[in-house]
């Protein structure tokens, strides 16, 4: 298992485009993603979760990565969160 805590920087946080771009990128990871956000784990490959889970710009959060290939997936994942999805 590794993890990582990084704060969200894109203006409008895990908005549906943002959320359906990690969901779909990590989702090709055979590892678990959990997003950590206020104490509730998320699961990092359900769009609908993710928008659920109300991050917004600021917000700290840790994404968790547990499985095969979880160094790329959180590599992937903190690579998109610290660039504001292109946003």
């Amino acid at each position: 298992m590794v993890s990582k805590k990084m704060t969200v920087v894109n203006s409008q946080g895990f908005h549906m485009r943002p959320a359906m771009t990690f969901s779909n990128a990590m989702a090709k990871y055979p590892c678990h993603v959990i997003i950590k956000y206020k104490g509730i784990e998320t699961d990092g490959k359900s769009i609908m979760n993710i928008i659920a889970s109300g991050i917004k710009c600021g917000s700290e959060i840790e994404i968790i990565c547990d499985g095969e290939r979880e160094n790329e997936a959180l590599k992937e994942a903190a690579e998109m969160i610290e660039s504001g999805f292109g946003e």
